[in-house]
């Protein structure tokens, strides 16, 4: 059976049959998250790392890239957890 939007509770999401609601902190740590990922690979950040330097034989620059990018995956999995 459809659902109809007055069904929906103020504030939450009608996914599946369950409401889901993202509380502010929650929403507020994306946000923050989003600033940290834009600062990680913007220009200052990505000058320090252009050296000709390798780390367990891939260059220096690679592995900021990819250890960056694994940390803001770890850091939205541990705010998205925080919504269960």
């Amino acid at each position: 059976m459809r659902r109809r939007a007055i069904d929906k509770p103020a504030g939450g999401a009608l996914y599946w049959g369950r409401e889901e609601t993202m509380d502010r902190r929650t929403g507020q740590g994306f946000v923050a998250l989003f600033v940290l990922g834009c600062l990680l690979f913007n220009y200052p950040m990505l000058e320090l790392f252009e050296r000709p330097v390798l780390v367990a034989g891939v260059p220096l620059i690679y592995a900021y890239l990819f250890g960056a990018w694994a940390l803001l995956i770890a850091l939205g999995a541990l705010i998205a957890r925080r919504m269960e």
